[in-house]
């Protein structure tokens, strides 16, 4: 087996490893945001995730001008550590400081954006399979999406009763992550190397 492909696996578990805890930490800081319903089954276990390290940082670092600075310091750290690994393991050197910063903000920016993204197509999906299905599940995407999709409905009331919210905030995802997130990654890179 060829060391190059021992690295890949070795990376991609670093990757999945990290990216779940971050998952985990940016659903709570967004939930939060959103004020959703704590003893929702998926914010318990959301919660239970994530308290082992928010719990300690909130003793240092308490909430200010309505942040959840534990949340926010967490996922810069980890999303830094992640990418500094994966740094080590394929180059075997660091990240220059000014880059990693670029690529933290970058990456973890790409990840909202993703979560939105996946949950307005998934959202979309039950409504077409089956629009009055409840679950914890179904009440949390409509809570995380309406405060995006609500300015949309605005904007689309053309279509009647046919709902083009989804879309148009489909559209931006797309043209935030060509236009803002794709030239910070390229800016982080650069300044890496």
């Amino acid at each position: 087996m060829s060391s190059n492909y021992l690295i890949q696996a070795v990376v991609f578990l670093v990757q999945l490893s990290f990216d779940i805890v971050i998952l985990a930490l940016l659903l709570r800081y967004l939930l939060a945001k959103v004020k959703t319903n704590s003893y929702n089954p998926l914010s318990e276990v959301i919660m239970k995730l994530t308290n082992p390290l928010l719990v300690p940082l909130r003793r240092v670092m308490p909430g200010y001008l309505g942040i959840d600075w534990s949340s926010v310091i967490a996922l810069l750290l980890i999303q830094s550590t992640k990418l500094t690994i994966i740094q080590v393991i394929m180059k075997g050197g660091l990240l220059a400081i000014d880059g990693l910063v670029i690529l933290t903000v970058a990456n973890l920016l790409e990840m909202v954006l993703y979560i939105y993204m996946f949950t307005i197509i998934i959202q979309v999906i039950i409504s077409w399979i089956n629009p009055s299905v409840y679950s914890p599940v179904t009440t949390i995407m409509q809570q995380l999406t309406e405060p995006i999709l609500r300015p949309a409905r605005k904007i689309t009331r053309f279509g009647g009763s046919l709902d083009f919210s989804p879309l148009l905030v489909l559209v931006i995802i797309q043209l935030l992550m060509i236009l803002i997130i794709s030239p910070l990654m390229d800016i982080g890179y650069r300044l890496s190397s």
